[in-house]
Formats: structure tokens, C-alpha cells, sequence
């Protein structure tokens, strides 16, 4: 190594070659010298896995080993045999007159924001949870966008993983949603959440190898759409992947790839319990994480977009169609045949078998000029256990001028209640199935507001329709605290405190929701709520549906605050009750799912420790 100017002297050589090693300390950072094969070698002290001194090592045959977990670095250069360490920093040494010099400036240091997106990478490729966490918390604190890990961590799942889009990337998505709503230091733990799970959904899996787009550029839209739709029909995914990457090649606009997804996802009622739409929204609105957040956007420059953007569109988009060709199919399970024959009651509102669009046109077709507001009895209908009657209500207010976004936010409330007055005395299981139809509806909520494709009034049915199949999980409904009902005057700040000490204890359901219902009547921030709730969240091991729930309750809060002064005062729409339901949901469904052994929070921590510089050790 070539040293500076700025070496110092630290050891006596006859002292170190006596002792074969030394703790010294240069301007603040520890360095361990070793003498070894006749050679003077200095390592920074502290071993990059979890900060062992590397002074108590082993040295043997120009491999130095820490103790603690055994990891083992190549002694000259620092670099690592094992990826789940890190290298560890060297230092030019020279000796001069019988004194050891050392140059504190390591060579070859890459600035922080490299070295941990490097470091991210390996995490990701050897799923290495540590890794991961100490690289998500240097880039935020290195000052990068959290766009940048959430573009690596989305390429990497959608090329790494054989089988396609799945939970780990919805994860993703869902945490990259709610950064904002975050405090610091759960920003940092929601982007470690999102991509860990990545990295474990693609571990053992094998590569996606990408089918290529067609070499013209003369296929019109509609025909496009049909042929994606008839590959998806029949199982075809090579078919289906070629249309879609031929869409995004082509520089079709956002709406018209989300209409070509959301087509084939509501040919057949409620693919996969509803997660296949589920995925291919989040899919959308990770992309527009990603490339939002930079000067130029995929989408808007068609095909003069950044080719890296292009790619990871097309990449995302193709990860989609596994999921599509190999989901189960709604309208071939009994539930929606018997007793009641769902299927047919959408057919006939469709015009015909249960892919066509025909009669939901000529509906929407004799509502257009006209405006819609929600009927006062509107979500009791919803609710209700006539399927007829719902079918009937949401055909007549397309007829009446509702659009889809209309229609799925009131679908949306409707499958929120499911989850608020879910009865505890139901089978754990069946949290899940109420939490299913209210993600799927925001899904579907959440994508009428990047397509108005005709057939997303079929993804409002499907969601409808499973309010009404999961209305004997509200028998008897646990009761949502209205406006009011509250004693105020309570501290807010005591609230919130109350709310995460219901979150330690297991089945305090109820007790999760009444505070909600209460930090609302107590005038509390709605903000610092939701940062709560997020904290609550990101610190326990909170599985793929505990997470995804508590990003649809956020969206769907936001939803009610921006409609606040949209809507005039005669609205019936009671908004003051329904900024908290989705909220009392979530915090309900949180407590029924927690404590849990916070492993992953522990990790995290570790990580932010080692960041710092602490000492992680006892000596």
C-alpha cells in the first residue's frame, strides 16, 4: 500500500513482533495490528459483521478470523471470505528506524451511499437479513432517496423469482406507500421490512428468463388487449408475456397498460382471494414509487423514457402474468354457485358469460352526463344479506352516472366494517378472509384511479359480492364506537401510549379499536395516530396480511380526508364516521395478530447500533 503524509507512528516493532499483536487507536478509530509472516498488517478493529473486536482474533496462513461468528477475512487487503461479513477496512503500514506507522485513511473507500448499495445487492442475492438491514438504514442515512433501494430491491424480486410477483414485492410496495406516514427511524425499519422480504421470497428460486416483445410496433391497442386477455384464458403465460412486454416496448400510456392488466385480472370474479389484482395494483404503484421520484417518468415519455425505467416497467408488468395464468378462479368454487349462483346474477348484468362487458357499456353508456351521490340506505344495502339487492344497487347507480371510483370507494367503507365488526368468536382463520375482500376492494379503488376501463366495474362486483359472502363474520357484529361515544378530555399522547400497550398483550382486539374510536373523540392528531400505528407495526414480526392491511387502512383514511372538502354539506355521506373505521380496522386486525417474538425488530436494531459505531459485545 502506498502511505501518506498523514501516517502516524503507533507501536514499537520490536514490541508488536514480540506480541504478534496491538490495539491502537488514530484519531479516534480503532486499529489492530497484527505481525504475520514476517509482514506488519493493520485492520480496522471493529469486524463489519457485528463489531467483535478483530484484535482477539486468529490469525493463520494470511487469514485473520473473528471469534464470534467466525468470519474470516483475507488478511492484506481486508477482504471477506464470507459475503455476510462485509470487508473490513485496512491501513497502509510502514516501519521506519524500528517504529510501526500507520495511515489512517484507508484506500480504496467507497462513499456510503456505494459501499451500502453494494452491500444491498449481496444482501438481497445471499438473503442475508443483517446485510440488509445495515444497508437500507446507511443508504437513508447516507442522504439517498429511499426510491433508489426500493428500484434495486424491485429488479431484483422481479428477476429472481421464477414463479412471479408475490408477496415479498407487494410487501415492498406497500411499505415504499407508507414511508411518509412514518417517523424517521420507521422509515428506515418499514424500507428493511420490504426489502427482507424480497430477498426471503426469492431465496431457492429460480431466475425468470423474459420472453421477448413482438418486432412491430403496428398492433393496434384493442387487438393487443384481446390477445393478452385469450393467452391469460387459456393458461398461456409465454403469450401473455409477449403482448404485455410488446405494450411497454411499444410506449403505451399507464392507462392503457393498467387497462390490458386489470382486464385480463377481472375476467373471472376475485382471482386467488382477490390477490392477483392485489398484486398487479401494487406492481403499478411500486413503478410510480420508483420512477416519481425521478426527473424523468417512464409513463409520461412513452418510448423515450430512461431505458432503465422502460425495463423495469416491462420486468414488473411480466412478473404479473405467472400469478394471472395460475390463479384459482372464483366463479369455479362453490361458494359463489351455492346456495346463491353469484355467477349468474354478474352474468346477467354483464350481458353475458362472466368475461363480458357488453351490459356494464350500455349501463354506463345511459349514465353519462349524469352525477351520482350514494343513496342514505346505500351501505346498508352493501351489507345487507340480499346478493340480488346489491347486484341491483350498484347496476343502478352506473345507469345513475356512478363511475368506478365512485362505486369502489363505497365498496371499500363496506369491506372496512367487515374487518372493524369482525366477531372474535370466529375462527382466527377467518381474519384473514375479511381482510382479503377489504384489501382486494382498496386494490381495485386504487386502480380505477389510473384506468377507466369499463371492466374494473367488474372488479367492484367481485368485491361487493364478498362483503355479502362474509357478512356471518359480523354475527354479531363487534360494535364501532360513533362519534361521541367517548368520554373526551383524555390526554392524546396517553392514548397512543395506551394503544401500543394493547399491542403487547395477546387478543385485546376490542380494546384496540375503542382507542382509535377514543384518541378520534379526543380531538387527537390523525397523523400522529397513523405513526402509531405504523410504529406499532414495523416493530413486531408482522406477517404479508398485517402488513398489506395496514397500508389499505391508510389509503383508505387519506381517501375520506381528501373527499372532506369535496363533498357539500347535504352530502349523506357521514365522514366524520368513516375517517375512523378504516382505522379502528386495522388497529383490530393488528391486535389479533400481536405481540410477536420481534426477531426481525432486533435485527434492526443491531444494525443501526453497528452503524453508529456502538459496541455490540460485552467485554
Amino acid at each position: 500500500m502506498t502511505i501518506s503524509d498523514d501516517a502516524r507512528a503507533v507501536a514499537s516493532l520490536e514490541e508488536l513482533d514480540a506480541e504478534g499483536r496491538k490495539l491502537v487507536s488514530v484519531d479516534g478509530t480503532p486499529i489492530a495490528l497484527f505481525s504475520h509472516e514476517g509482514d506488519v498488517r493493520a485492520v480496522n478493529n471493529r469486524c463489519p459483521h457485528m463489531g467483535f473486536p478483530l484484535v482477539e482474533g486468529t490469525v493463520d496462513d494470511g487469514i485473520l478470523t473473528c471469534h464470534w461468528h467466525h468470519a474470516r477475512f483475507e488478511l492484506s487487503c481486508g477482504d471477506t471470505f464470507d459475503p455476510w461479513a462485509d470487508d473490513v477496512p485496512t491501513y497502509p503500514v510502514s516501519v521506519r528506524d524500528g517504529t510501526v506507522y500507520v495511515d489512517p485513511n484507508p484506500p480504496r473507500a467507497l462513499p456510503p451511499d456505494e459501499h451500502w448499495a453494494e452491500r444491498l445487492e449481496a444482501g438481497l442475492e445471499e438473503n442475508l437479513r443483517l446485510v440488509v438491514a445495515k444497508s437500507t438504514i446507511g443508504l437513508i442515512d447516507a442522504g439517498v432517496d429511499y426510491s433508489e433501494p426500493v428500484a434495486t430491491a424491485l429488479e431484483f424480486g422481479t428477476r429472481y423469482r421464477e414463479s412471479g410477483w408475490g408477496s415479498g414485492l407487494t410487501i415492498l410496495g406497500c411499505m415504499a406507500n407508507v414511508l411518509e406516514d412514518l417517523e424517521t427511524e420507521d422509515r428506515k425499519r418499514a424500507l428493511y421490512t420490504g426489502v427482507r422480504h424480497v430477498a426471503d421470497d426469492a431465496a431457492g428460486e429460480p431466475p425468470r428468463f423474459d420472453q421477448l416483445s413482438f418486432s412491430t410496433d403496428e398492433i393496434a391497442f384493442d387487438r393487443l388487449k384481446s390477445w393478452f386477455r385469450d393467452c391469460v384464458e387459456v393458461r398461456d403465460a409465454d403469450g401473455a408475456e409477449r403482448c404485455l412486454r410488446t405494450a411497454v416496448a411499444t410506449g403505451r400510456s399507464e392507462s392503457e397498460l393498467a387497462e390490458l392488466v386489470f382486464a385480463a385480472a377481472t375476467d373471472h370474479p376475485y382471482l386467488s382471494t382477490g390477490h392477483v389484482l392485489d398484486f398487479a395494483n401494487t406492481a403499478f404503484e411500486t413503478l410510480v414509487q420508483t420512477d416519481s421520484r425521478q426527473p424523468d417518468r417512464a409513463y409520461e415519455n412513452g418510448t423515450n423514457a430512461p431505458s432503465r425505467s422502460r425495463e423495469r416497467t416491462a420486468a414488473a408488468l411480466a412478473s404479473l402474468v405467472e400469478p394471472l395464468v395460475t390463479a384459482d378462479r372464483s366463479d369455479e368454487r362453490s361458494s359463489w354457485r351455492r346456495p346463491v349462483d353469484l355467477v349468474s346474477l354478474l352474468e346477467e348484468v354483464y350481458g353475458g358469460e362472466i368475461s363480458a362487458t357488453r351490459g356494464l357499456s350500455e349501463l354506463v353508456s345511459e349514465g353519462t352526463g349524469r352525477s351520482w351521490s350514494p343513496p342514505a340506505d346505500f351501505q346498508a344495502t352493501l351489507l345487507g344479506d340480499d346478493p340480488e339487492a346489491v347486484v341491483d344497487a350498484l347496476a343502478a347507480a352506473i345507469a345513475a352516472g356512478a363511475t368506478t371510483e365512485e362505486l369502489a370507494i363505497e365498496v371499500s367503507h363496506a369491506a372496512a366494517t367487515r374487518v372493524a365488526q369482525f366477531g372474535t368468536a370466529n375462527e382466527f382463520s377467518d381474519w384473514n378472509t375479511v381482510h382479503h375482500t377489504f384489501t382486494y376492494a382498496n386494490a381495485v379503488q386504487q386502480a380505477t384511479r389510473r384506468t377507466d376501463a369499463v371492466e374494473l366495474y367488474r372488479g367492484v362486483f367481485d368485491a361487493v359480492l364478498n362483503v355479502y359472502l362474509d357478512r356471518f363474520l359480523n354475527t354479531p357484529p363487534a360494535p364501532i364506537p360513533e362519534p361521541g361515544d367517548n368520554e373526551t378530555g383524555r390526554d392524546s399522547d396517553e392514548i397512543l401510549e395506551d394503544l401500543l400497550e394493547t399491542f403487547d398483550v395477546d387478543g385485546n382486539v376490542n380494546d384496540a379499536g375503542r382507542l382509535v374510536s377514543e384518541y378520534f373523540d379526543c380531538d387527537g392528531d390523525p397523523e400522529a395516530l397513523k405513526r402509531t400505528l405504523g410504529h406499532g407495526l414495523l416493530r413486531e414480526d408482522a406477517g404479508f396480511h398485517t402488513l398489506q392491511n395496514l397500508e389499505a387502512a391508510f389509503r383508505q383514511f387519506d381517501l375520506v380526508r381528501t373527499r372532506e372538502d369535496e363533498l357539500d354539506d347535504g352530502a349523506s355521506v357521514d365522514l366524520e364516521h368513516r375517517k375512523r373505521v378504516p382505522l379502528i380496522a386495522t388497529a383490530r386486525y393488528m391486535a389479533a395478530h400481536f405481540p410477536t417474538r420481534r426477531e426481525a425488530e432486533q435485527t434492526f436494531t443491531i444494525a443501526a447500533r453497528l452503524n453508529r459505531g456502538e459496541t455490540i459485545h460485552e467485554e
